[in-house]
């Protein structure tokens, strides 16, 4: 695995016109974000060795060095899901690579179903912390240098850039939430009793991403940020039937204002 991890690296090392220390990984429904990087470098993820390739609808599938808010970045047009039949390890592999190439400062997005009666279709969900319902934690199996056997997960996700982001959604009058996000495997949208049990364990929002990423970045001693936008309602009322095509839709009609909140993030980096 490390030798995987460091031959992907030297390999986008002499391609890479800049060395970023910040990351981004764009979910579904949210290249808004990607439209907003200045773009240097555009690699397809099949042309980039040792890189799964992304099967889900809305996830343009490629890997950008570029500028954003005048700071170097690298990000990802598109992730890798368990769901779509990758292992852990593949998941979470370019993370390792980001880690071998200098980044420090890990940012998500992703799309999840709220279960908050607070929440609204369409709202900001800022990530204060998570439940891993998935199968499989991405640490399984022998340890991967340079992180710790058994890592501390007590701050996943950065109480300053979290103070930040809210500091940032109140100049620009932009509503956020606060909240803990639940990753199951998927693919299947939850089921009303489904949600109705999460919500009791202490989850605001659920899907099925962003977990391992923030693991294994956490492993590798990374900061991470993470915003959930909440296209879907579950666990209370009526059952509404959900359909990817509606996330989509729902994620593109907010997503400048979390585009806003995260290319503030990026500038503020020292």
């Amino acid at each position: 695995m490390y030798e995987r991890i460091r031959e992907t690296a030297e390999w986008l090392r002499e391609r890479r016109p800049n060395a970023p220390q910040t990351a981004i990984v764009l979910g579904t429904g949210l290249g808004q974000l990607a439209e907003r990087i200045e773009k240097l470098v555009c690699i397809p993820y099949a042309d980039i060795p040792n890189f799964p390739v992304s099967t889900v609808e809305g996830h343009a599938g490629q890997l950008i060095f570029g500028r954003l808010g005048g700071k170097d970045v690298m990000a990802m047009e598109g992730r890798f899901h368990y769901y779509e039949g990758y292992m852990m390890q593949q998941v979470t592999f370019p993370v390792r690579v980001m880690h071998e190439l200098g980044i420090r400062t890990l940012f998500v997005s992703n799309a999840a179903g709220g279960m908050n009666p607070a929440f609204s279709i369409g709202d900001l969900m800022v990530i204060t912390d998570h439940i891993n319902f998935m199968p499989e934690n991405p640490l399984h199996g022998p340890n991967v240098p340079p992180g710790p056997r058994f890592p501390d997960m007590s701050e996943a996700y950065s109480r300053d850039l979290i103070a930040r982001a809210d500091e940032i959604a109140a100049r620009n009058g932009i509503k956020v939430q606060h909240g803990v996000y639940l990753a199951t495997q998927g693919p299947t949208f939850e089921t009303p009793a489904e949600y109705r049990m999460f919500a009791s364990w202490g989850a605001d929002a659920v899907g099925m991403s962003t977990v391992p990423e923030v693991i294994v970045a956490n492993h590798c001693g990374m900061r991470c940020f993470g915003m959930s936008i909440i296209t879907d309602l579950g666990g209370f009322g009526e059952p509404v039937k959900v359909t990817h095509e509606e996330v989509q839709r729902a994620a593109s009609a907010v997503q400048p204002l979390m585009a806003t909140i995260m290319e503030e993030l990026v500038k503020s980096e020292d």
